[in-house]
């Protein structure tokens, strides 16, 4: 992997694990709002929550094959 992959991989991990915290910051908001009967708003998060975790798993899909380009033979 050159330097250039590296740093983009890099980078990209640390924007994906602060999606990760946000999205766990705003599951704990969610339950906090239905606890007191706003289910609306929950709905609308458990959707919001949906997308992170969707746009979560190509990040990782997409820092995964910039990794593992390192180990493909020259």
């Amino acid at each position: 992997m050159d330097d250039r992959t590296a740093i983009t991989a890099d980078t990209l991990e640390l924007l994906h694990l602060n999606q990760q915290a946000l999205r766990a910051g705003l599951e704990e908001l969610s339950l906090w709002i239905a606890q007191r009967g706003s289910t609306y708003v929950h709905d609308n998060m458990l959707s919001i929550l949906h997308t992170l975790d969707t746009n979560a798993e190509a990040i990782a899909s997409g820092i995964e094959s910039l990794r593992s380009t390192d180990m493909r033979p020259e």
